[in-house]
């Protein structure tokens, strides 16, 4: 497979936002796009983000009002954009989307922020400016294993992406309402590209929205087949030297944003209603 030459497009209700095109990867599959002004920029984003949360209602991820996607501005990297408080999944469209600081105060849109995205995703964003992107939700099988207190195990090839490359935070003390707990979470993810957090949950980050969002939905998947094998027997583990190898080739900023375009492409056909 060859990376398109032509210049990349993508459908919003006041037309296409347009792209430079793929940024230079070097691996002959496509890559991340850059943008020739903010304002296409920030419009990318949003419409990723907007997707993402049509991808985590698709995927049945959503439990009440809990669970959030942020990204961060282009322009204005103390801020990002998140979900209304209370609004399914389901309906969120780009023009929905809530601007907020990380002081807590709402610079976009009408409807409230959940404090508890507030209070994880601010602290996420101010310990890892490498990271565009965050995912937190109360998924089934991501909440079953993080009652466990264990970390993912090699025992599969897509688990391999998050070998020695998640880490565990173990302190729940309720729902995240108060800052600290929000620091002890940025503080406990670390470099790392998850978290698993006790008794609540899993949290994922990105350099892009896609990357976020699928590694949420492999890790939700790759616990889904812990608990099944854990369930059946003792599972089988993959040798640290292969696990490692799979990691660098499965774990990549790249390959994560790369494997989650299918779910893109089928999501903004089945949902042009997200861009508006």
């Amino acid at each position: 497979m060859t990376a398109s030459t032509t210049t990349p497009t993508t459908a919003g209700a006041s037309g296409p936002t347009r792209l430079v095109g793929p940024a230079p990867g070097g691996t002959g599959l496509p890559t991340p796009p850059v943008f020739d002004s903010i304002e296409a920029e920030r419009q990318y984003r949003k419409e990723q983000l907007a997707a993402g949360f049509r991808l985590f209602g698709k995927f049945g991820f959503s439990e009440g009002v809990a669970g959030h996607i942020t990204v961060r501005d282009p322009e204005h990297p103390d801020c990002f954009w998140v979900n209304p408080f209370g609004m399914s999944f389901h309906r969120i469209k780009v023009s929905d989307l809530i601007l907020v600081d990380h002081e807590g105060n709402v610079r976009h849109g009408e409807r409230p922020v959940n404090k508890a995205a507030f209070v994880i995703h601010s602290q996420v964003h101010a310990a890892r400016p490498d990271v565009q992107a965050a995912a937190h939700a109360h998924s089934l099988h991501g909440k079953a294993f993080a009652s466990l207190g264990i970390p993912l195990a090699p025992i599969t090839q897509d688990a391999c992406a998050f070998y020695e490359d998640h880490a565990l935070y173990t302190d729940y003390r309720g729902v995240a309402d108060e800052m600290e707990e929000g620091r002890r979470i940025g503080a406990a993810l670390g470099p790392h590209k998850a978290a698993i957090l006790a008794n609540h949950g899993l949290l994922t980050v990105g350099r892009t929205v896609a990357e976020a969002v699928w590694w949420f939905v492999t890790m939700e998947r790759s616990c889904q087949a812990q608990l099944l094998a854990m369930a059946a027997g003792k599972p089988l583990h993959i040798d640290h030297e292969t696990a490692l190898r799979t990691r660098d080739q499965l774990g990549t900023p790249l390959a994560g944003w790369f494997q989650a375009q299918p779910m893109w492409e089928q999501i903004t056909d089945d949902a042009p209603d997200l861009f508006d």
